[in-house]
Order: structure tokens, then sequence, then C-alpha cells
């Protein structure tokens, strides 16, 4: 049976999976920037061609996000996310010997096949299945970290390629995933529950066949899906929007460097107001400082100010969103079949994160600026959003 309680126990657990969640976060998506110039250098390829790379990883970690999803729902977690850390160690020593771009394409769809078995869906669907009781508080805990990632990983990336160079500031980190991660997941992962112990009850009737043909699953699945790639648009470009909307150079650079923090502020809201305030409600309205926040970009004029407040609602409001996105499956859908159902998104989502931003760029012009992307993106999110309430109007709150 479940706890009726979050004991001690539990938070170190899940704190112990948060922090494997910021190496694996900050090890792979923040140190990309970071190793593209030299391995541009090195390999002889353009930025397209390098960005392409990133791209890889995104579709191998889409395309294995159900069968992940799947396998964790059977009791498997040990298995893969130990083995997720191990191909993302393999894949980061493989990485400091390549010397063509196909050997770069090669490691970096490596990668995206074992963070399909490490980054926050798989965590997520984890929790759900051991704190059924408590799956939110513990998914808004595991996330603290995982948003410090930026902040912890930029500058120890760079400093490990300005002592070491990138060839050997890649073994570092692979050794960190070798001798850190996949001891711990070995460890921590240990008597996981065959199924999961639900707080509601759900009959064995209830197949994955009949969730989907629910219409809230396809409204969730729209809410996802667009607001995965409306947050994903805007990092490659925020400091060239910011300058755009009247910010300083230098303020440019170094409001966007808040984001992690106010994520952090965000999450940490939710944590502390998660039993005082109505969950469904805290699910409709946070999700609307996203839209707040593309409406204050283009009503600000070239006014630096406003785009102070878009950096403050988009780190406040991304930082919540990846609690809701994460959650919003169990919440109105199944927890049984959460990682599968989160799973059938994946692919979508890989899609989504990596044509929004290609999308923001071929919308941008000398004339107009970023105006045209961040109106698609304000339409986009409003979209979303709607679905979300729609869906849980559906559920009858």
């Amino acid at each position: 049976m479940p706890r009726s309680h979050f004991s001690r126990h539990d938070a170190r657990f899940v704190w112990a999976l948060s922090a494997l969640q910021l190496i694996a976060w900050g090890s792979v998506f923040y140190g990309f920037a970071l190793f593209m110039v030299p391995l541009e250098q090195a390999l002889g390829m353009s930025r397209a061609e390098s960005s392409l790379g990133f791209s890889l990883m995104l579709l191998a970690e889409g395309v294995l996000a159900f069968p992940v999803g799947r396998w964790i729902d059977r009791g498997h977690e040990r298995a893969v996310m130990t083995g997720g850390s191990l191909l993302v160690g393999l894949a980061f020593f493989l990485h400091s010997r390549i010397h063509t771009p196909t050997e770069f394409y090669a490691v970096w769809t490596l990668l995206g096949v074992g963070l399909a078995g490490t980054l926050y869906p798989p965590a997520f669907a984890v929790l759900t299945r051991r704190f059924p009781n408590h799956f939110r508080r513990a998914i808004i805990t595991l996330t603290f970290l995982g948003g410090l990632a930026s902040t912890v990983f930029m500058p120890l990336v760079a400093w490990l390629i300005d002592a070491f160079g990138w060839r050997d500031a890649l073994c570092v980190l692979g050794a960190i995933h070798v001798l850190v991660c996949v001891p711990v997941h070995w460890v921590l992962l240990r008597n996981a529950p065959q199924r999961a112990v639900l707080a509601s009850a759900h009959t064995d009737s209830d197949t994955l066949a009949g969730y989907l043909r629910q219409p809230t699953f396809w409204q969730l699945a729209v809410f996802v899906v667009l607001l995965m790639g409306v947050t994903s648009a805007l990092p490659a470009h925020m400091v060239s929007l910011l300058r755009e909307a009247g910010m300083d150079a230098s303020w440019a650079i170094a409001v966007p460097a808040s984001i992690g923090v106010l994520q952090v502020i965000g999450r940490l809201g939710l944590y502390l107001t998660e039993h005082r305030v109505n969950v469904h409600a805290a699910n409709r309205w946070v999700t609307v400082l996203i839209p707040l926040g593309f409406l204050m970009l283009l009503i600000s004029a070239g006014h630096g100010m406003w785009g102070v407040v878009f950096v403050v609602f988009y780190g406040l409001g991304n930082g919540m969103l990846t609690i809701v996105k994460g959650t919003v499956m169990a919440q109105y859908v199944s927890r049984e079949h959460m990682g599968r159902l989160n799973g059938l998104l994946g692919l979508p989502m890989a899609v989504a994160r990596a044509a929004a931003p290609w999308l923001m760029g071929l919308l941008w012009s000398a004339e107009t600026g970023y105006t045209a992307g961040l109106w698609l993106m304000l339409a986009a999110s409003v979209v979303g959003v709607a679905a979300l309430w729609s869906a849980q109007k559906n559920h009858r709150l």
C-alpha cells in the first residue's frame, strides 16, 4: 500500500534522483553550446551541420520515448535508467575520439538513445509509480536541481574545455556518468514496484487503447506538444530577441542567465503552496504566464524594461510548466499508464522542439525582426493553454 505521507527517506530518494537529472541535463543539453565552436573548427562543419547533431539526439530520444515508458510501467526502471546512464557515458567517451561529421552524428544519436532513459520523462514515470499519493510533490522536488543545470554545468564545461581541451573535457563528462550516475541509479532504483499502486481506483479493464479514445488525452497532447515547441523556440534566439526589444547588449546576456533561478523560484512557489492552492486551478493559471510573456514583447515597442518583464514571466512560467506538463497525464488520464501515455508524445515533442527554433529563424527578417515568429508562438501557446482548459472541463473538475 502507498504511504500516507512523504517521509524523509522518500525525500532523500527524490533529491538523489534530482542530482542525477542535473548531471544529465547540464552535461548534454547545456554543454552542447560550448562544444559547438571547437567541434566545428576541428571537423570543418558549418553551424547548420553541427546543429543537426543536436536535432538527431532529440529525434532519437523521441522515437524511444514510448518503449522506455512501457518498460518503466512494467517495473524495469532500474535497468532503463542505469543502462541509459551507461550509454551516455559511453557516447561521451566515443565523442572524444571522433574525426568526421558522420562519427559526430552517430555519437549524438547514441546520446539521444541514452537520454531517452535518463531525463525527466522516465524520472517522472518512476516517481509516479513509487509515490502515487504524492507524485506531484515528488516531481516538483526532482526539478529543483534540474532547473540549475545551466547554472552549474555551463561554467564547469567552459572551464574543462579551457583547461584540458574539448576531447579531454568530453572524457571527464563521460567519467561522471559512468562513475556517478550508473552506480547511483543501480543502487537507488532497487525494489521497483511491479505495478503502480493507485490512490484512486482503476480497474484492469482500463487499457491503454481505451485512454487513447478519450478526448482528454488528445487535448492534453495538443497542450504538451505545442507548449514544448513554444518554450524550445526561444533559448537559441533569446539574446538577439532581447536586443531587438531595446535591451542593452550587456543586459541582453545577463538577464537570460537568470532564467534558471527564476525556474527554480517558480517551482518552489508550487511546492510551498501545493496544499494551500487548488492544484487544478494552479495548472490552469501558471500556463497563462507563457502567452503573457510573448504579449509583453510584442507590445514593448523597443522599451527594454518590457524585455525584463518577459524574461520574468517566461522563467517563472517555464519552471512551473515543466511540472504541469509532467503531471497532467497522471492527473487527468491514468497514473498506471503514465509512462506509455507520455511516451506516445515523445516523437511529436521531439519534432516540435527541433522545428520551433528553426521556424523562429525562418520568420525573422531585417525589417520586422522576430515579430512574425513571436505572433506565431503567441498563437500556439494560446491554443495549447486552451486545450488544457478544455481537457480539465472534460474531466469535470
